[in-house]
């Protein structure tokens, strides 16, 4: 018997995202693990198109200190 998998839709192609804003440091922080790391798309369930997208947009949001590198409150 073998269970059939309901196929995992980017949420941002749902939205019909074009860009992610670097600024909107909420809905890039739901990518984030507690240590800072970018959660990845096998597990966040985005799609490669809007992972290459939220990767730059954490990066820079991080470059201009609106997200952490590392979290270290966890402590």
């Amino acid at each position: 018997m073998i269970k059939e998998r309901k196929k995992r839709i980017c949420r941002f192609c749902e939205e019909q995202v074009v860009y992610i804003d670097y600024k909107d440091d909420k809905k890039l922080g739901k990518f984030t693990t507690e240590q800072g790391k970018i959660i990845p798309r096998r597990t966040s369930g985005v799609c490669a198109k809007h992972q290459r997208l939220l990767t730059t947009a954490i990066k820079r949001a991080r470059i201009l200190a609106i997200m952490p590198f590392v979290d270290n409150t966890a402590r």
